[in-house]
């Protein structure tokens, strides 16, 4: 069964440090590449960042970069996204996602597999 949980969301200050994790607990992806997306208060679902099946390729979009990095453990199925500096921009849902037939990114459309998020708030 596939299934991808997230957690690690809360309420934070702005400049704070937060970590995110998602759990691919059917195993399903650990040869696949994985993503973290983010949906803010009526905005659109925009790409944060992205990591390969091995870990040695990753992506990130222009706003996050230098302040959230993207990696995993495929012992354990958890890929994990660790947000520093945090903004009040950065207020969202993160989905976690994964391709499920590449193990390396290949842009947003090919992420088809998503968990169902978990909120992050940053107060100013």
């Amino acid at each position: 069964q596939v299934q991808l949980e997230e957690s690690g969301g809360g309420l934070v200050q702005a400049g704070d440090s937060l970590r995110l994790s998602c759990v691919d607990s059917g195993r399903t992806f650990s040869r696949s590449a994985m993503g973290w997306f983010r949906q803010a208060p009526g905005k659109e679902r925009e790409f944060v960042a992205a990591i390969s099946w091995s870990g040695s390729t990753t992506d990130y979009a222009d706003s996050v970069k230098d302040r959230f990095t993207i990696s995993r453990d495929n012992a354990k199925s958890t890929t994990y996204l660790q947000l520093n500096s945090l903004k009040p921009e950065d207020t969202a849902v993160y989905y976690c996602a994964a391709d499920g037939a590449s193990a390396y990114y290949r842009g947003s459309s090919h992420m088809s597999y998503r968990g169902k998020g978990t909120l992050v708030t940053v107060s100013s």
